[in-house]
């Protein structure tokens, strides 16, 4: 069996500070690529680019992981938005939708991660809450993760990746509020607020709120990497 490429979107910020340089960089917490090593497969960076380049990038991948980040712009599920709602990244939102179609159009397995899956959501016509409370660190406080257990729904995919009630590691603001109607809830949290989605009739479209590349648990993961080993 061959190691599988998956290609990790990236960041694109403004400024970005190492050694003597600050400059306008895209970049990725290396805990994702090494979550991806870790599962057997090689990490390739997608930096944004222009969307009519997403399938040519998609064809030289095995699978795709759409990475955590920013707040999707609101206007893409025709919302104003909210107070606590960062500033927009256009760029980027269009780019990792471009991928997300490439990889479901030609049916590369794929990934989302917390925003991933909220961008997953909304490709397919769903909607967010824009500020939640209670998923981030312990007391609100900023950068640190929290934790939380995740109850999977018995037939799903997450399901038969991980089977039992677990124990996450969560950063966000942000959940989905109304699902597609293309996309199936497969975990919750004990709030009700949805853990994790998937496409059914797809070859493999899992999203994940949490971050698994902050945690010990490799499987959902290592599900991807398996399947993307196919070819």
């Amino acid at each position: 069996m061959s190691v599988p490429l998956i290609g990790v979107t990236t960041y694109l910020e403004p400024v970005a500070r190492w050694g003597v340089w600050e400059l306008p960089a895209a970049l990725l917490p290396a805990a994702y690529p090494r979550l991806v090593q870790r599962s057997g497969g090689l990490a390739a960076l997608l930096s944004p680019d222009a969307p009519d380049r997403a399938a040519t990038a998609v064809a030289r991948l095995d699978g795709l992981v759409i990475a955590g980040g920013a707040d999707v712009e609101p206007a893409r599920y025709g919302a104003e938005p909210g107070p606590r709602t960062g500033p927009p990244n256009r760029e980027r939102d269009a780019w990792e939708l471009a991928l997300l179609d490439a990889a479901l159009g030609s049916g590369t397995p794929v990934l989302g991660i917390c925003r991933g899956m909220q961008l997953m959501n909304v490709a397919f016509g769903g909607t967010l809450v824009q500020h939640l409370d209670g998923h981030a660190g312990p007391d609100g406080k900023a950068g640190v993760l929290g934790e939380h257990p995740v109850t999977p729904v018995p037939g799903t995919r997450y399901a038969s990746i991980v089977p039992e009630e677990t124990a996450v590691p969560t950063y966000h603001h942000q959940a989905v509020d109304r699902l597609a109607p293309d996309l199936v809830a497969s975990a919750h949290a004990a709030d009700g607020t949805v853990e994790a989605v998937e496409l059914p009739g797809a070859r493999w479209a899992l999203g994940v709120q949490w971050h698994p590349e902050m945690g010990d648990d490799l499987r959902v993961m290592q599900a991807l990497v398996t399947e993307a080993a196919r070819g």
